[in-house]
């Protein structure tokens, strides 16, 4: 498995099939995933590892596999995927850590530093963070790694979508 980044406490690589139980114990907790629009089954599960490996291929980054420095063991996801967000195709950055993993800052360590490889590697202006308007845990750790309000519009799945943006100028001053 390839890896793709490293932090203080984290490394970031490309997610297998063989990362299905570790991202079950993530993707199918309720508590985790009470903002997102429908629970997550084994299939959902599988088909969510599956999606990223292609667009591994497809576009060259996805949510990749969070994993702790010293042990290996995997916590979550983060990473940037194209999102369809109010109708246009945006990069986003996209996280969930295991449950009893979180407040301890790695959600922010890893999308810190999937913002920093995005705009390295990458030639947008802007990365973008969206979750239900209720999901408060979600658009702190987007301002926490510099990111600001953007808009919330109507949407289907969330009643209302939040959005967060960092523009490149933004980590360049």
């Amino acid at each position: 498995m390839k890896k793709i980044l490293e932090t203080e406490r984290l490394f970031l690589r490309e997610m297998s099939i063989d990362d299905y139980d570790a991202l079950y114990k993530v993707l199918a907790d309720p508590e985790i995933m009470q903002h997102y629009p429908y629970s997550f089954d084994e299939e959902r599960v599988r088909a969510w590892i599956e999606r990223n490996m292609n667009r591994y291929k497809d576009n060259g980054f996805g949510l990749w596999a969070v994993c702790l420095k010293d042990t290996a063991e995997m916590i979550g996801d983060c990473g940037l995927t194209l999102q369809n967000i109010e109708g246009e195709m945006l990069p986003e950055i996209g996280y969930h850590i295991r449950k009893d993993q979180q407040h301890k800052g790695f959600a922010k360590e890893a999308a810190a530093a999937v913002r920093d490889w995005a705009f390295a590697n990458t030639d947008y202006p802007a990365l973008y963070s969206y979750c239900k308007y209720t999901n408060i845990p979600s658009f702190r750790t987007a301002e926490a790694i510099g990111m600001h309000f953007e808009k919330e519009y109507p949407d289907e799945a969330n009643g209302k979508t939040h959005v967060s943006v960092i523009y490149r100028g933004d980590i360049e001053k």
